[in-house]
């Protein structure tokens, strides 16, 4: 029986949940895709071929067990799906709606290889979770046996809940520190709603708080409070700050007022959506109503930016990107619903400089790709004597993050950091150079996904766990 409900992907289409038409989503910053009903979430998970090697899961940074989960859905077995797909991930509900799946389990798909279309993994994952917590299986967090250990965790973002979690169900008291004014980081700040509610972040932050687990907001670690007040307070430190400090860029008139950082605006845009009022929204600052916008970027957080403009009601949204649609490193996905929804990419662009004190344009250079780099993507090459002028009201600068310098921002002596300036970690323990310290997510790795972030966090927790277990051991012996 249970074979039969399986291995459909010859006689059954790939088919995403329904997305909401363009013309309505541009209205409001609700998820675009609409949820699986039962059946059909059954029926797309049974397309599975079950491989022996599925390479779906070794492509996955949490290395989930995708085929079993799929298999238990297609078996109407929805409880027990939930409760594998839970083992592996913290956060699978906020996964399933952010992971790039096309470049990491769905891009890896074996059917997809021999031309049937993938599975649609993300878009189960999320129902799966969805409907744990709609059934009332997703559980309050309770140790077995609570512990006076303590552990300070800075940073409410992915990878400090993830690690979060691990502690607390293992007994430990845990406390996180973060400088905004609800926990999530990047997912509450960062991302937008059309691609992550807000409620879905704050019911895991609920869930941690119900749970046991401290939380310390508004607090700026080496101003609020001292780096060693924390270390002096917990018996070990986690380090799961992400980055934040803008990439930015060398040109003239790039001071001029209109020119803005993605983090601030999607920020402020996120605030918005929460009924917060935000000084720089309301002066239009950081409101793209009626502007000409550009953003220059080709990553997750450009398409998060453009997509954003148009639905504060932006004139145009225009994107410049130095390479063209093969080699940008942002989702093909969300490129797909940015022009669905009104955004014009402009590929092959650089920007040289801006007009005016108050931005009324962008100097533009026109490029073409020559040889690869080291990296093996085609290098741009400026094309002499295309200059153009691309009109703007707002110019939003998506250029990437680098870390900052926490030994400096904190007053740290001792801890180490790379010449990238992330913080030196163990890749195995993420043990840093302090004793008892520990780092996790993009301020060790850089930049980098949400998954890998959720990874690092369990790992960096289970380290935690043997360091604090090691006193015990060594006595008992």
């Amino acid at each position: 029986m249970a074979k039969q409900m399986m291995l459909k992907f010859v006689s059954v289409e790939r088919d995403m949940p329904e997305k909401r038409p363009p013309d309505l989503r541009r209205q409001d910053f609700d998820e675009i895709y609409a949820e699986y009903a039962h059946e059909k979430a059954a029926i797309q998970a049974g397309r599975c071929s079950q491989c022996g090697v599925p390479y779906c899961q070794s492509h996955c940074p949490l290395h989930n067990n995708i085929p079993d989960w799929l298999k238990l859905t297609a078996e109407g077995r929805l409880q027990e799906a939930y409760e594998i797909s839970q083992a592996t991930n913290t956060f699978p509900e906020i996964c399933g709606r952010i992971c790039p799946q096309d470049r990491l389990c769905e891009g890896n798909c074996v059917i997809e290889q021999s031309g049937h279309g993938t599975v649609t993994i993300g878009s189960i994952e999320k129902y799966i979770t969805d409907t744990a917590f709609e059934m009332g299986w997703v559980k309050r967090i309770k140790a077995a046996e609570d512990r006076a250990e303590s552990v300070g965790i800075i940073g409410a973002g992915p990878g400090g809940l993830a690690a979060a979690d691990r502690l607390r169900r293992a007994g430990l008291q845990v406390t996180v520190y973060d400088r905004y004014d609800r926990g999530g980081g990047l997912l509450t700040y960062g991302i937008p709603g059309f691609k992550l509610e807000k409620d879905i972040v704050m019911q895991r932050v609920e869930q941690l708080r119900e749970g046991g687990v401290e939380f310390v907001l508004n607090c700026n670690v080496g101003e609020d409070l001292s780096f060693e007040a924390i270390r002096g307070k917990h018996d070990a430190v986690l380090i799961a700050t992400g980055v934040y400090k803008s990439r930015g860029l060398q040109a003239p008139g790039v001071g001029a007022q209109g020119i803005v950082r993605a983090i601030d605006y999607l920020t402020c845009s996120n605030k918005v959506s929460f009924g917060d009022e935000v000084e720089e929204f309301e002066s239009g600052e950081l409101n793209a109503a009626g502007k000409k916008v550009v953003v220059i970027g080709g990553g997750d957080t450009a398409m998060d930016c453009v997509r954003t403009a148009i639905r504060q009601g932006a004139e145009s949204v225009k994107c410049l990107y130095r390479r063209d649609r093969d080699n940008m490193p942002g989702s093909q996905r969300e490129v797909a619903n940015a022009e669905e929804e009104g955004v014009e990419f402009v590929w092959l662009t650089a920007p040289k400089g801006f007009t005016g004190e108050t931005v009324e344009g962008v100097m533009v250079q026109k490029m073409r790709l020559g040889a690869p780099d080291a990296s093996g993507r085609q290098s741009p090459e400026l094309i002499e004597g295309a200059d153009y002028i691309e009109d703007a009201d707002l110019v939003v600068m998506a250029l990437g993050f680098e870390p900052e310098d926490l030994p400096k921002l904190w007053g740290v002596e001792g801890l180490e950091v790379t010449r990238w300036g992330t913080v030196m970690a163990d890749f195995r323990t993420h043990a840093t150079s302090l004793d008892g310290v520990y780092a996790a997510g993009d301020i060790v790795r850089g930049a980098s996904l949400v998954v890998w972030a959720i990874r690092d966090g369990r790992e960096a927790a289970d380290a935690i766990l043997d360091y604090i277990n090691a006193p015990a051991q060594v006595a008992a012996e």
